[in-house]
């Protein structure tokens, strides 16, 4: 083809391009059309993801390449150039044998972009649903598309590198706990690429509204550190099937940023625990200890705290001014030569709120509980290993200690008990609380009850008139009432009750806070006179811990004289005859 011909050529053809043009515009004149128009933000300034997947689907459109003009940009691939709608040019598709025309339009009053979508009336009802669901559609294949090739560059760019593994396994060769196992746990889980995955376990925490991503064990977490890429996978072994997890990193990276990653991973779990500080109760299991650990756990989600504690003022403030001084304690142990750990015996009869109390603590100071049930364990060096695999910031709690040593199990020894309490394995954690309860430690030997195995005593009396209108207001709201001087006299007559039994009432009878007193009253009273019958009887059981009294009096076997509580009956009940017929 020779000059003149070529230039012929192409006369014609923008002839036609021209005659193509006109006839589309006198054609869409005779037509009535409908309009929408898809924003880019909506009334709140959020994104409209409709706009963005429109957006996409327009530029994919082989009609951008035959638009009078398009942009052309370069994505984060410099090799790869991209044509992109202008904003001044219509975009005509064809969808169903309708022609659908689509145009960037910006709105004068605040500046955003919308896409206005043009078609006939006549054609709306027919292809408008069918036409969005298509573009969606279009939209997510392209997208899983693209996702599928970055998997296989990612896969094609792996393989031409020497990769280093590293394995975390969560327990040690002793079965203790690798404490790097749970923070490197707790560090994948916080990132936002867990989210990304194929696949992740939706748990909900303690709080119902919360709703956490966990990784899944078959899938991978890809983590960014220092322009540096980290793999990270959970396994299980096959000889004990207890799970570990892989790392996996460059060898020309690892000399640069192994050491400063596993300091970033330990900072930030740090932080994690601080924000988090979701109290844990573990108690010692008894099924597959190899393969599970020792251990099970719940969230703690006991209400008490050292303000709804029932306790003697004076009392309360020594115990939260010795607890927040342990906080502090650290070097001061250590300069000692001490293990940072602190002892507390809890004694006092059933009901006076000894577990509560723990509770509270454990609120107080945002550690974790370890219950030990000595009856589950087999011998002493169980009882070893359940104290090998427990954390710092804990507390670890005995309940009915002198009931154990008198059933005089021979699961346990007396000298594996005293050697948990202040041996040479007590010392194989720190920053942690040893608490033990007791009924009475008058049948415990001194040897468990010396300073270092016990450095507080902290005794849980009866309900005293004191202690009983902190309850009437706390259950009640009663402040003042015309029944209390009653009680008052019941209680002075050596009456009592213990603050479960009195709080049981008052709950019972919260509707009626008289009804509540009353039945107080009845059930001191009928303590009392039961208490007069076994001393007369002498076939009641012999004084146990709620006939203790703080006086030095020594009349009978435990201060009391049943001659003495008889009159206190008498006076008792001649006071209230008194008072009816008055």
């Amino acid at each position: 083809m020779d000059v003149n011909e070529s230039s012929e050529f192409l006369s014609k053809t923008s002839l036609i391009h021209s005659l193509k043009k006109t006839w589309r515009f006198l054609e869409e004149k005779c037509y009535v059309y409908q309009f929408y128009r898809v924003p880019k933000f909506n009334e709140n300034m959020q994104e409209n993801q409709l706009y963005r997947k429109v957006y996409a689907y327009l530029n994919s459109l082989p009609s951008v390449e035959d638009s009078d003009f398009a942009n052309l940009l370069s994505s984060s691939k410099s090799t790869e150039i991209s044509l992109v709608l202008d904003e001044n040019q219509t975009i005509i598709d064809q969808f169903l044998g309708a022609r659908v025309h689509w145009k960037i339009e910006n709105c004068e009053k605040n500046g955003t972009k919308s896409l206005v979508m043009k078609i006939r009336k006549n054609d709306k009802r027919r292809i408008l649903v069918p036409y969005l669901q298509h573009i969606h559609q279009t939209f997510l294949s392209k997208t899983s598309l693209i996702h599928s090739l970055k998997k296989t560059w990612r896969f094609l760019e792996e393989k031409c590198y020497v990769y280093q593994f590293y394995r975390v396994p969560k327990f040690n060769e002793n079965m203790q706990e690798n404490q790097l196992y749970r923070k490197v746990y707790a560090y994948l889980n916080s990132l936002p690429c867990v989210e990304d995955s194929d696949f992740a376990n939706l748990l909900s925490s303690s709080k119902s509204t919360e709703i956490s991503l966990v990784l899944d064990e078959n899938q991978t977490v890809i983590d960014q550190f220092l322009g540096a890429r980290v793999h990270w996978k959970t396994e299980n072994c096959e000889k004990n099937a207890t799970k570990s997890l892989v790392m996996k990193i460059r060898k020309n990276d690892k000399r640069r940023i192994l050491v400063p990653y596993l300091q970033h991973i330990h900072q930030t779990f740090d932080e994690i625990e601080q924000k988090r500080k979701e109290v844990r109760l573990f108690v010692n299991a008894e099924n597959e200890p190899q393969r599970n650990g020792r251990w099970r756990s719940t969230p703690f989600t006991h209400p008490a705290t050292m303000e709804t504690i029932v306790m003697d003022a004076d009392l309360k403030t020594r115990i939260k001014s010795d607890l927040e001084n342990f906080l502090k304690s650290r070097q001061y142990y250590h300069r000692l030569g001490r293990v940072w750990k602190r002892s507390y015996l809890l004694y006092g009869s059933a009901g006076t709120g000894k577990s509560t109390f723990i509770a509270a603590m454990a609120k107080f100071l945002s550690y974790d509980i370890y219950e030990i049930n000595l009856h589950k364990l087999q011998n002493d060096a169980d009882l070893k290993y359940l104290l090998l695999q427990t954390t710092k910031k804990s507390i670890l709690v005995i309940e009915d200690l002198d009931r154990y040593l008198d059933e005089k199990s021979t699961a346990l020894s007396l000298s594996g008990i005293l050697n948990f309490m202040d041996g040479i394995f007590s010392c194989c954690g720190e920053e942690r609380l040893m608490v033990f309860t007791m009924n009475s430690k008058d049948t415990v030997g001194a040897c468990a009850l010396r300073p270092g195995r016990i450095d507080v005593h902290i005794n849980f009396p009866l309900c005293d008139f004191t202690a009983f209108k902190v309850l009437a207001n706390s259950h009640l709201g009663l402040k003042d009432h015309k029944l209390f001087q009653q009680v008052e006299d019941i209680f002075q007559t050596g009456a009592v009750l213990s603050p479960a039994e009195i709080c049981e009432i008052m709950i019972s009878n919260r509707g009626s806070p008289s009804r509540a007193l009353k039945t107080v009253i009845t059930a001191l009273q009928g303590n009392l006179a039961s208490r007069v019958g076994r001393r007369l009887s002498g076939s009641g059981p012999g004084p146990g811990p709620e006939d203790e009294l703080d006086g030095p009096g020594k009349e009978g076997q435990n201060g009391i004289h049943p001659m003495k509580e008889i009159k206190n009956l008498y006076g008792l009940l001649r006071a209230r005859s008194s008072r009816k017929l008055r």
